[in-house]
């Protein structure tokens, strides 16, 4: 996502450098995490508390492979610029936790402004008309239901979208519904553009901490890296 500057122009989006790969992105694709009064390292994903940050933009099994053998711990140090830094065994846990509210609360939200519509009949006719700009699936949703509604979203232009079918989202339907504050919600539909790069952006943050990149839609914002801000 980009800023938009005084005069109405698209400013650049900060970046950071993960204290893990070294590589850098824009910080609101990243994962920040903060380091409390106790000396615990807590998740930040919405980057709001005060302080000072580390970056992260690594898949779990990297995050967890770098927590097992000190090098996170090493990175966080630095990052801090103090020797006082306790990692709880469950940073991983949290972090996902917090990465799958964030995109749930942005669901729900969109749900409210009545951006989104549920209801397999409903999510085909409106992706057919060419009026659905984001598509999403539960994960426990059956492949015949997923294909067809798929199919009705590439009658109505998905491709140009940059979609070739509708994402998965790492929750069951359960949990989708509670989300949407709705029965039995399996197909979500985005019908406006600007929510679905919300949508888009929340999710891929989610399901790249959990996939990495594979399998997120050419329209998908990918994840990359972060670093310590001041």
């Amino acid at each position: 996502m980009r800023a938009r500057s005084n005069d109405g122009l698209e400013a650049p989006t900060p970046e950071r450098t993960c204290i893990l790969s070294r590589r850098t992105a824009a910080r609101d694709e990243l994962i920040r995490l903060v380091l409390g009064p106790d000396g615990q390292v807590h998740p930040d994903v919405r980057a709001k508390a005060p302080g000072r940050g580390a970056w992260i933009g690594v898949t779990r099994p990297e995050f967890e492979g770098a927590l097992a053998k000190g090098k996170l711990k090493g990175a966080l140090t630095r990052a801090f610029r103090t020797g006082l830094v306790e990692i709880a065994p469950d940073l991983p846990d949290r972090i996902e936790q917090e990465l799958a509210r964030s995109a749930l609360d942005r669901l729900g939200m969109e749900a409210r402004s009545g951006t989104l519509i549920n209801g397999a009949d409903r999510v085909e006719q409106a992706a057919r008309a060419g009026k659905v700009h984001l598509l999403l699936h539960a994960a426990d949703a059956g492949e015949d239901g997923n294909r067809k509604l798929d199919q009705a979203w590439r009658v109505g232009g998905s491709e140009e979208l940059g979609f070739t079918q509708g994402l998965v989202i790492p929750a069951e339907r359960t949990i989708l519904s509670m989300a949407l504050g709705r029965e039995n919600v399996v197909h979500v539909a985005l019908t406006d553009p600007a929510a679905a790069r919300r949508v888009s952006h929340a999710l891929t943050r989610w399901r790249a901490f959990i996939v990495g990149h594979a399998g997120l839609g050419r329209g998908d914002i990918a994840a990359g890296a972060g670093s310590a801000d001041e």
